[in-house]
């Protein structure tokens, strides 16, 4: 069944005692329906989308009752769980979880690219028992000692289950929901932070296919470039068209990036200056000239090629 997503109107205090909450009915299926709540600051601005979590985990011979929060970031990123007041999670055993317990839980509900994704339910568990088995080894392509390390002993079942609800069909609604709140405030605010995923997803809005980016969003994409984090600041370094280079006043502020900036992101800043076709000014020819007496090899030849392309 083609999955729904109803609008609640209703708004009441977020758990953190600020702003308001908006919910979300899911309709999965006919029978299996779930409230997605984004919680939103005193200015209606989103922060996280949560979800109170009430699922039965049922064992060969058993189901139990589970209640957990679940928290994502505004693009459905897992960020972490608690616990309901008076509520502890437990084991086929019915021991409770240990301090241990906890911490490994977030440890692998934290992993996006679990073994849980390509596994089912009976893939887990034999049949009449709560021990792995080397079946696992044969459907899942890993040893059996590799699958021990990704679950709780005795919470097979629930590890699988909150895994599965963590990253499952709640994750692209959540993806549809922040769609609709999108913009220029919260492109801004996407792009200041310093959570990688939103300045991904800001940067795939504010630049087109060619490199052009909306002029609003110049500073922050320059913010990007000269920022810390190397990895997101070369992504928009070689993003970036043609025209974002072009003019003197940014080819000096490329010059005091390259100044100020590690060696891996220097490489590519003289990598994008050589496959680019960018007139270079005189004021940059002139500092790449001078910066030659102490350039290693790899840097000498770069600078080289773009000044002979000059």
């Amino acid at each position: 069944m083609i999955q729904l997503l109803l609008l609640y109107s209703l708004c009441c205090t977020s758990p953190n005692r600020e702003g308001r909450i908006r919910e979300y009915k899911v309709v999965e299926n006919d029978t299996l329906s779930y409230t997605l709540k984004l919680a939103l600051d005193d200015k209606g601005q989103p922060q996280y989308f949560f979800r109170n979590i009430f699922t039965p985990v049922c064992y060969t011979n058993e189901c139990k009752p589970v209640y957990i929060n679940f928290y994502w970031d505004l693009l459905g990123n897992y960020q972490r769980y608690d616990l309901p007041e008076g509520k502890v999670l437990t084991k086929v055993d019915h021991d409770e979880f240990k301090e241990e317990d906890y911490q490994k839980l977030q440890d692998i509900l934290a992993q996006n690219n679990s073994i849980f994704a390509d596994l089912k339910m009976e893939d887990l568990i034999a049949k009449g028992t709560d021990n792995l088995t080397d079946s696992v080894d044969a459907k899942a392509g890993a040893t059996l000692k590799t699958i021990k390390n990704q679950v709780i002993d005795g919470a097979v079942y629930t590890c699988y289950t909150l895994w599965h609800i963590a990253y499952g069909k709640a994750v692209p609604e959540m993806q549809k929901i922040i769609e609709t709140y999108s913009n220029d405030a919260l492109l801004h605010r996407f792009l200041e932070s310093k959570n990688h995923h939103y300045q991904y997803w800001a940067m795939d809005k504010v630049m087109d296919k060619n490199g052009r980016v909306q002029k609003p969003f110049e500073r922050d994409i320059e913010t990007i470039i000269a920022g810390r984090n190397g990895f997101i600041a070369k992504y928009a370094l070689q993003h970036v068209g043609n025209d974002f280079l072009k003019t003197e006043q940014r080819q000096n502020w490329l010059w005091e990036t390259y100044q100020k900036t590690g060696y891996a992101m220097q490489i590519a800043i003289l990598k994008k200056l050589n496959t680019s076709k960018i007139p270079i000014s005189k004021s940059l020819a002139a500092s790449l000239q001078t910066s030659l007496p102490n350039a290693n090899e790899e840097q000498t030849l770069l600078i080289q090629n773009i000044l002979q392309k000059q």
